[in-house]
């Protein structure tokens, strides 16, 4: 063989063996993550049930100062959080040393104190679990036992954004009332046997105040954020006018997403992706009133997008909002961790998944069967869509590998 063809023939083996090096690289890269993600998901599963246990293994440190400590810019609470039984059950224990007006908002809540100064927003109870919220999907009263199934639900999908949120009974009697602040105490009222309470909010009136059963009230408590994680307020690029006759542009603009990609925070970092996430999720739960989110501030689009405020979810099983999705079929992108765990919660693995997750609070049963069904159903709508995707774009455009270190140190 000539010297020339040598040459050539030599080249032609390293641009493959530089070819097929580079193909096994990536596969095993992609394999490895993918591994790690059922790994993940096993470990998930594992913990699912979560008992309401007082005890501790930081005995020095009270579960307030645990919880705090878990909060990093890309989650609320780690992925291995053996101490999260402790931490709910002080959250429906602890007593109740100060009850205030809720934050600013269009809904009734209440701030309460507990023991050691922790901060938790309590929800009332305002429908029975098999009510179904008739007209537009973001109508209705808030829902406390949609807060909980939301803060379960995040779990399971891995994403950790979601404040803790636990079930608790007050008596707003003995428990409430005598720590009450004035502005708080001028709106009880008592309604037959009843006593009840309409706050202060937007949408809060004398008329429609929420109502215990005699003194017993049924609610959800969330975990108020530590203060050193201030947040900051976004309008959600795709959120609705709540206006009648009037379109948002993502509702008309089939292109919208590419002017969302050339505008910050969405034009690089993690916060187009969060956002495809949390569409996913409240697609899930039903929720089409995400029409701001908060963030960690000056965090230039670098900190997770919170899930707070879910409880305008789970108001309808039957009715699936399918215009909650589309950051998702409009974007054509998802995280490949995201769609590895949606896949393995098919066959009706989330809905075994959530009920078991929920079995020890302590207003189980959360939500009603119909709405555990529910989810199953519109998981596989989910699929179906970024299949839709994929058969369009190629799953090289769609899933996209966005893995990021999160450190608790």
């Amino acid at each position: 063989m000539k010297l020339k063809q040598r040459v050539v023939l030599l080249a032609i083996l390293l641009v493959i063996f530089i070819f097929t090096k580079v193909f096994l690289i990536d596969n095993l890269d992609t394999s490895a993550a993918n591994r790690e993600d059922q790994r993940a998901f096993q470990r998930m599963l594992a913990g699912l049930r979560v008992a309401l246990d007082p005890r501790l293994e930081h005995t020095l440190q009270s579960p307030w100062e645990i919880a705090a400590q878990w909060v990093v810019p890309r989650e609320v609470y780690p992925e291995d959080t053996p101490e999260l039984g402790a931490v709910m059950h002080a959250m429906t224990t602890k007593k109740i040393v100060k009850a205030d007006v809720g934050y600013k908002g269009t809904q009734l809540k209440a701030l309460l104190i507990l023991e050691g100064g922790q901060k938790v927003v309590f929800k009332p109870k305002r429908y029975a679990r098999d009510y179904i919220v008739e007209g537009e999907p973001y109508a209705g009263y808030d829902r406390h036992n949609a807060e909980v199934a939301a803060f379960h639900l995040d779990r399971i999908l891995g994403f950790r954004r979601a404040p803790l949120v636990v079930g608790r009974f007050v008596n707003l009697r003995t428990e409430i009332k005598p720590v009450a602040t004035e502005q708080l105490l001028g709106t009880f009222m008592t309604v037959g046997n009843n006593t009840c309470f309409y706050g202060k909010c937007y949408y809060c009136r004398e008329t429609e105040p929420a109502c215990a059963d005699g003194d017993i009230m049924e609610g959800s408590v969330t975990l108020w954020l530590p203060d050193v994680w201030p947040l900051q307020k976004h309008r959600h690029p795709w959120g609705r006018t709540y206006r009648e006759g009037k379109l948002a542009r993502w509702e008309y603009d089939e292109s919208y997403c590419d002017a969302v990609k050339k505008t910050s925070p969405y034009d690089s970092g993690p916060r187009l992706l969060d956002i495809i996430d949390t569409a996913v999720f409240d697609y899930l739960i039903g929720n089409a009133d995400r029409h701001h989110y908060e963030s960690f501030q000056d965090d230039e689009g670098a900190s997770m997008l919170i899930l707070l405020d879910n409880a305008k979810s789970f108001g309808n099983p039957a009715l699936d909002e399918r215009s909650i999705l589309a950051p998702l079929y409009q974007c054509c992108i998802i995280r490949v961790s995201t769609w590895n765990r949606l896949n393995y919660l098919k066959n009706g693995v989330l809905k075994s998944a959530l009920k078991t997750a929920m079995s020890h609070d302590p207003i189980s049963p959360v939500l009603s069967d119909p709405h555990l069904d529910a989810l199953d159903q519109r998981l596989l709508s989910i699929l179906a869509t970024v299949k839709q995707c994929t058969d369009q774009f190629g799953p090289d455009v769609v899933l996209v590998e966005d893995r990021m270190t999160l450190s608790h140190l």
